[in-house]
């Protein structure tokens, strides 16, 4: 696995400073307006979010390879014509550079799916958050130091190499991305043979749990996404907007503390407990003034976010059967983008409408509404159910294959079939005539 986590990496960390990369290309290179710049950034991102679930369902049947190749090849053709596209089209070209990025976190996840059992899913989808925090803390601010040092042509260029050739290793690397019945253990073979009997139909592991996860996934992210608004807007009330990538850096160092702690629990909490926990800890990180302070308050945030990114991850994973593993990945990125998109203009409509403080506040009952709405509708387990409602779908043949084997049906012994005792026929009865009888003469 370690192979994979380090390919993937590199490719994450390249993807998350997309979005900057182009910010940097329209303001230097373009000499065009921070307003410019964030229309580029959304135009990627809704690629990115609409994308998600049609590249997972092209890896479910078309296979892995495939679906790399194509998207390598989308990249390595936009991020190449990035210095020479106008404004018009590179917008309209970012959003198709969106559609086709590299499906590097769900494949990701997929594999770890494949290549662990559900004992060890929890340690091993908590190491995957811990580096989906890293490469968010390392990818912008390496964009930020090139942009500063090499042109925006040369920055823009050095990163689709990077998304390139995190792709390309990707596919050399070729994990599986189904538990093989042959090679798996015994508690994972169903999903094996669930998944050679057929892709399910969407209805029948896209319901209501589904959807409670997906929206906790969404409220997660739009948390995530506020706090970094308001600690920018809180420090510069204060005059101290130079120290909020000390902040920053305090908050993602936590949130890797915060993973690989949880990571090493005997037992998983539910998702809605961990991200009302990422809620309330965040509503009073607003009342830190100065910015040591504020580095104290978030380690809260940043203790439960690695955690609960994790718990989402591995409640979506054990939800989706093998065989739709993909597309259920990709509608979790997708809901985790549109998270990550919406968090700032949401926190900065509140920052605008009262104080800065006030977007801590904002992305704290953002969190606490998502988690209500997750723990409202999620459903109990039914019979054989795992607790908190993690349920496997399996076909109708392979659950009557998994039923313990009880030998052939047989009949209650009773012995040879006797006919009903009968009285042997003796004629009619007659009576005794003593005294009766003649002696003759």
């Amino acid at each position: 696995m370690a192979p994979l986590l380090g390919v993937s990496f590199l490719a994450r960390t390249a993807i998350t400073a997309a979005v900057m990369a182009l910010t940097m290309y329209v303001v230097l290179g373009l000499r065009m307006s921070y307003g410019a710049a964030g229309g580029v950034a959304a135009a990627l991102t809704a690629g990115l979010a609409l994308g998600g679930p049609l590249l997972g369902r092209a890896v479910d049947r078309r296979g892995l390879r495939t679906v790399l190749l194509i998207t390598v090849a989308g990249q390595a053709v936009f991020w190449l014509s990035v210095p020479i596209l106008p404004y018009g089209i590179l917008v309209g070209a970012s959003f198709a550079a969106g559609l086709l990025m590299v499906p590097v976190p769900p494949v990701t996840r997929q594999a770890i799916a494949a290549m662990t059992t559900v004992e060890q899913r929890r340690a091993a989808f908590a190491l995957e958050s811990v580096q989906g925090e890293l490469s968010y803390m390392v990818g912008p601010a390496v964009v930020v130091l090139c942009a500063a040092k090499v042109s925006p042509d040369g920055v823009a260029w050095g990163l689709g190499a990077a998304v390139v050739a995190g792709g390309a290793g990707l596919a050399l690397l070729d994990p599986p991305l189904r538990a093989r019945g042959g090679t798996c253990p015994k508690d994972e073979r169903g999903e094996a043979e669930a998944g050679a009997a057929g892709r399910p139909a969407r209805r029948a592991w896209l319901g209501v749990d589904m959807w409670a996860v997906l929206m906790m996934a969404f409220g997660t992210t739009t948390l995530l996404s506020g706090v970094d608004l308001a600690i920018v807007a809180t420090l510069e009330e204060t005059g101290q907007v130079s120290w909020a990538a000390v902040v920053v850096a305090v908050l993602g160092v936590a949130s890797v503390c915060g993973g690989l702690l949880y990571g090493v629990l005997s037992r998983s909490l539910p998702t809605w407990l961990l991200l009302g926990l990422l809620g309330l800890v965040t509503l009073p990180v607003g009342l830190a003034g100065d910015w040591p302070w504020l580095c104290v308050a978030v380690v809260g945030t940043g203790f439960f976010a690695a955690p609960t990114l994790s718990a989402v991850t591995g409640t979506v994973s054990g939800l989706a059967p093998a065989a739709a593993r993909g597309e259920a990945a990709g509608l979790q990125s997708s809901a985790q983008s549109a998270g990550f998109a919406l968090g700032a203009p949401l926190v900065g409509v509140a920052i605008d409408a009262s104080v800065p403080a006030g977007g801590f506040a904002a992305a704290g009952l953002a969190g606490l509404a998502a988690a209500s709405a997750g723990c409202l509708l999620r459903r109990p387990p039914v019979d054989g159910g795992r607790r908190g409602g993690r349920r496997r779908w399996a076909p109708a043949r392979a659950r009557r294959d998994h039923q313990p084997h009880r030998g052939p049906r047989r009949e209650p012994h009773r012995g040879p079939r006797r006919e009903p005792h009968r009285e042997p026929h003796r004629g009619p009865r007659r009576e005794s005539h003593r005294g009766s009888a003649v002696r003759g003469p």
